[in-house]
Parts: C-alpha cells; sequence; structure tokens
C-alpha cells in the first residue's frame, strides 16, 4: 500500500486496513488542528485505491473485516467512485464486516438521501464526524467551517440513510469564557442527534496552530482540571441521548469516562465528582494525542 505523510485514524479503527481514499483535509482551517497540515489536498486515482485494496489482499489474504478510509473527508469523494471503491472491498475480502470513514458535515450535506442509501448498501457501515462544539460562536472562533444546525443536519442525514454515526466533542475548547455555553450546546447538538457513539476529547495544543500562538499570546486560556471536570459534569447533567456510547478515554482526557447513555450517566457524573473532590486526575506527563 502506499501511504503519504502522517495518516490518522479513530482510536477504535486500531485493527483496522487503512486506505487512502484522499490525501489531506479538503477544508483544513480548524485552528486547534494539526493533522494534515503538511498535505496539498486531492483525491486520489480510484485506479490507485483499487489497487492498494489487491496489494492488501496479497499480503494478508481475505482475512481482513475492517477496513477505515482515510485521510481526512472521504465523503468528499464522488459517490460512483466510493461505491466502486466498496464493491472492490468486499468482493476482495470476503469476511469484511465493515468499512467506515471521516466525514465533514458539509460533505454530508452535499450528497442525497439517495446518495447515501447506496454507500450504506455498498457497505459503508459508520462514518466519524468531528463535531468538535454544539456551541456556534466556539465553531466560528475555531474555523469549523459548519454550524451546530448544520452538523446535526448532517447526522440526521446519515441515520436516516442507516449509516451509523460517531460524534467526536471537544473538551476546554470554548476557553473559560465559553465553558458553559460550550457544555450546554453540545449536550443539545448530542441530545438532537442521539448518535451511536459519542467521545470527548480534552483540547491539547499543538505548536504551530493558530490556537497555540492564541494561547501563546494570552488571548486563550487552557481549562485547568477542575474546569474541564466541571464542563463535563455540565454536559453529563444536560445530554439525552438514550442508548448512545459514550466515551471519554482518550488519553488527552484527565478522567477516563465510559457507560451508556442514558442508562450509565449517573454513574459516570458520581465518579467525576469522587475525583474531583480527591484531585484524581491524570498527570500531565502521562496525557497525549
Amino acid at each position: 500500500m502506499r501511504y503519504e505523510g502522517m495518516v490518522y485514524r479513530p482510536p477504535s479503527e486500531a485493527r483496522s486496513l487503512i486506505i487512502q481514499l484522499t490525501i489531506g483535509c479538503a477544508r483544513n482551517k480548524c485552528t486547534f488542528c494539526s493533522m494534515y497540515k503538511e498535505k496539498r489536498f486531492r483525491v486520489r486515482k480510484i485506479q490507485e485505491v483499487i489497487e492498494d485494496l489487491h496489494e492488501a489482499r496479497r499480503a494478508y489474504g481475505p482475512h481482513i473485516r475492517r477496513i477505515f478510509l482515510a485521510d481526512g473527508d472521504a465523503l468528499v469523494v464522488k459517490t460512483e467512485e466510493l461505491l466502486a471503491v466498496l464493491e472492490e472491498a468486499y468482493r476482495l475480502f470476503p469476511k469484511l464486516q465493515r468499512v467506515t470513514a471521516y466525514g465533514a458535515p458539509l460533505d454530508v450535506l452535499g450528497k442525497t438521501h439517495e446518495e447515501l442509501v447506496s454507500l450504506r448498501r455498498a457497505g459503508l457501515f459508520m462514518v466519524y464526524i468531528g463535531a468538535e462544539s454544539g456551541d456556534d460562536q466556539v465553531l466560528k472562533a475555531v474555523k469549523k467551517g459548519a454550524t451546530a444546525a448544520q452538523i446535526e443536519e448532517a447526522c440526521l442525514k446519515l441515520k436516516a440513510a442507516g449509516i451509523q454515526v460517531s460524534v467526536t466533542l471537544i473538551s476546554g475548547l470554548g476557553g473559560p469564557e465559553r465553558m458553559k455555553e460550550h457544555a450546554m450546546e453540545s449536550a443539545r447538538l448530542i441530545s438532537g442527534i442521539k448518535p451511536e457513539y459519542v467521545s470527548i476529547l480534552t483540547l491539547m495544543l499543538e505548536p504551530g496552530t493558530p490556537l497555540y500562538e492564541e494561547h501563546r499570546a494570552g488571548k486563550f486560556r487552557l481549562l485547568n482540571p477542575d474546569e474541564v471536570a466541571e464542563e463535563m459534569l455540565l454536559f453529563l447533567s444536560n445530554v439525552d441521548s438514550e442508548g448512545s456510547v459514550f466515551r471519554s478515554n482518550h488519553a488527552s482526557n484527565y478522567i477516563c469516562l465510559g457507560g451508556m447513555l442514558n442508562a450509565e450517566r449517573d454513574c459516570m457524573i458520581e465518579q467525576i465528582k469522587r475525583a474531583r473532590k480527591a484531585g484524581q486526575y491524570k498527570p500531565e506527563g502521562f496525557r497525549g494525542l
């Protein structure tokens, strides 16, 4: 397989075959993100992608069970080309159970319902949506390029087509000034979507990003662990997303959480309160991206 530059994947795709369908991210303007900055975005030639699938078949045989389509937003690719890749993947790997990808909200909205249904029938199982926040002011500040309403619409459009949705939020993205709004509006967003999966990372600043420079200039302050815990309490206390799998167990998180919404929400709230009272947070040296 031919890989260009650093390749990223969701934590849950650790055992997946990664195939680069696009190089980089079509938008790549988020002020907090250091991913894909060394790449110039393009869609790979589909024949090259299919050749990579054939090489994977020769290397691993027919035993691949999961495939993740990298890089940043596979759904920007034309539907007929996506369908060709999915068809060949399932033909080459008869044990293949699922194909997943990152998806930018505006790329999802650019597909018709019929196109998304055809992708689901062809085997696109789940799309990871980086919502980051439900607060429009935060989204605008970090140059996300989509509003909360557009993010919600995109996720519901995927669900209506039968494609599962995994939504990621970033704790601390609003700083102390927008902490309450970030938590409450993110809870509202998730309550409106009720995605199959919800994950929350904790903001860590990467050198070279605009938000890092804002922090160095004293224009943006990171939340301390107690504030992150308070923000998480606000989110969990107000979210209503029955049946969603919730995870906040990334290396960046100060407190490792996991459970089902809404059934295990109270247990997770109590876990945060106990950790906060005891000051039991992950040491900074053990946090990472």
